[in-house]
């Protein structure tokens, strides 16, 4: 996992950063330079957007990591990149001519509860095009194992745009409206970059270009995979659709900083699969299941240990954190954070069940899960928002996550006979809820800073101790010994 490691460490470093920035940016800066509405607007059309982006680009970003590997010949590739960049216009177009014809009843339907909403409709398309185009590119240097470049622009450059602009509106250089517009021009920025990137890489060559002979099951595979690989951004993403469907906008601003703050725990989750999925796809693709089965077991047991440190850090200090924003009508997001934060750990702890799901020949079964996690959060989230507002959608997202979870995992035990969970699971599980148990609750009588730091120095000291002592896992030792211990 050599290669899985050096490039996961680099994504993760890149990923702290990027999350260090926009923690700046949701926690502060969006919080005390942007009126809540217009902070729950920007929100509103970024969600949107992901949700659509999948059905924009036609799946392709998850069709190029699924398939590149499988061929062989520089004329299949050419072939094989150029359909996966064709493609998505044939949805494209479409989509803009009914856009265009029906766009005031659309606008009107998602307006009607914050009007402020129909002015900036359009805005949802033109970014789920660029975020998908972004993603295919992105998927294609990562098919070629080059993805810290891409994973820089996403995380960092948006965000370094973002603290700019927020800058901006606090100087008076831009409007709150003008703020909107900007924004979406950083996206279209940042797909260029992409695609400039992935073209240096490789660039196909266009002459004589044809559709892959396996283009039917390109096809079958991409209208599959459109709703199955998009779950994760649905559950994440729909509350934030929702929410302006039902409540005031501004709740929007006070979920999703709740929502932020939880999504930390996810880091090593998003640095590892950008490079553990095309590896899993390329033992699959070579019927390699014992290596499949050992990186199912090592991907679940790291990115829980990592992700469970996180998980503590975050919540035994959240009181404290939310002391810092200074905006006590914030304060609601509290236990979103620890519901939320509670979902992304299960995830974690699933390991790259995904990504053998994804490119295996069972892939159709996700279209049905993602069906179902889909209709059940989109319920959930319509009765517990109306009945409990914010704190609701976190308990749908939750309440979703761990039935379906459980469901992918007996799926995928039944199916190809193996299972990420170990002994080394449990204990784990038991030192995280111990260490939850002792510090939540706990108050110093401090700064908020300075309890932060009090309470962060030793949650981490108690867990590595643990987990180094009892050897947990070998690649955690391993890179402890070669970093702090040589």
């Amino acid at each position: 996992m050599g290669i899985v490691f050096k490039q996961s460490l680099n994504n993760t470093l890149i990923l702290f950063l990027g999350f260090g920035i926009g923690g700046i940016n949701v926690l502060f800066l969006y919080t005390h330079f942007l009126d809540a509405a217009y902070f729950g607007l920007i929100t509103f059309l970024l969600s949107s957007a992901n949700i659509l982006m999948p059905l924009i680009v036609f799946g392709m970003q998850h069709t190029v990591v699924r398939f590149y590997s499988a061929y062989f010949s520089r004329k299949e590739r050419d072939d094989f990149l150029i359909t996966a960049i064709v493609l998505p216009v044939l949805v494209i177009v479409p989509f803009a001519l009914l856009g265009t014809a029906f766009y005031n009843q659309i606008a009107a339907y998602l307006a009607r509860e914050n009007i402020i909403i129909e002015k900036y409709t359009y805005l949802i398309f033109l970014l789920a095009v660029f975020m998908g185009y972004f993603e295919v590119f992105y998927a294609w240097s990562r098919v070629h194992m080059r993805s810290v470049y891409g994973n820089f622009i996403k995380e960092v450059f948006a965000r370094i745009s973002v603290t700019l602009l927020l800058a901006a509106v606090y100087l008076g250089w831009l409007s709150s409206e003008q703020f909107v517009y900007a924004v979406v021009l950083v996206y279209a920025i940042r797909v260029l970059l992409m695609q400039w990137y992935a073209l240096q890489l490789y660039r196909p060559r266009w002459k004589g270009f044809r559709p892959p002979q396996n283009i039917r099951e390109i096809l079958r595979f991409s209208m599959y995979i459109i709703l199955a690989g998009s779950a994760g951004t649905i559950l994440l993403e729909i509350d934030k659709f929702m929410i302006p469907q039902l409540k005031e906008i501004s709740q929007v601003a006070y979920y999703s900083v709740g929502v932020y703050i939880a999504s930390v725990i996810a880091i090593p989750s998003r640095a590892m699969q950008q490079i553990i999925n095309p590896i899993t796809a390329k033992e699959l693709n070579e019927n390699n299941i014992p290596e499949v089965e050992r990186l199912y077991r090592k991907s679940s047991l790291n990115l829980f240990a990592v992700g469970g440190l996180f998980f503590l850090l975050i919540n035994v200090n959240i009181r404290e954190l939310y002391q810092l924003i200074d905006k006590p009508e914030y304060n609601v997001g509290i236990y979103i954070v620890l519901i939320v934060s509670l979902a992304e750990l299960i995830k974690l702890s699933l390991g790259n069940n995904g990504a053998i799901l994804t490119n295996s020949k069972y892939y159709r079964v996700l279209f049905f899960y993602a069906l179902g996690m889909a209709g059940s959060v989109v319920v959930l989230n319509r009765f517990l928002i109306a009945l409990l507002g914010i704190s609701g959608a976190a308990l749908a997202t939750l309440a979703v996550v761990a039935f379906f979870s459980l469901l992918k995992l007996y799926y995928v035990y039944v199916k190809m006979g193996m299972q990420p969970y170990t002994w080394d699971t449990a204990r784990l599980f038991v030192l995280i809820g111990a260490l939850f148990a002792i510090f939540y609750f706990m108050s110093l009588p401090m700064h908020p800073l300075l309890a932060i730091g009090a309470k962060s120095f030793l949650v981490t000291a108690i867990f590595a101790f643990v987990i180094l002592r009892m050897g947990f896992s070998e690649e955690i030792s391993h890179i402890w010994k070669r970093y702090f211990n040589p």
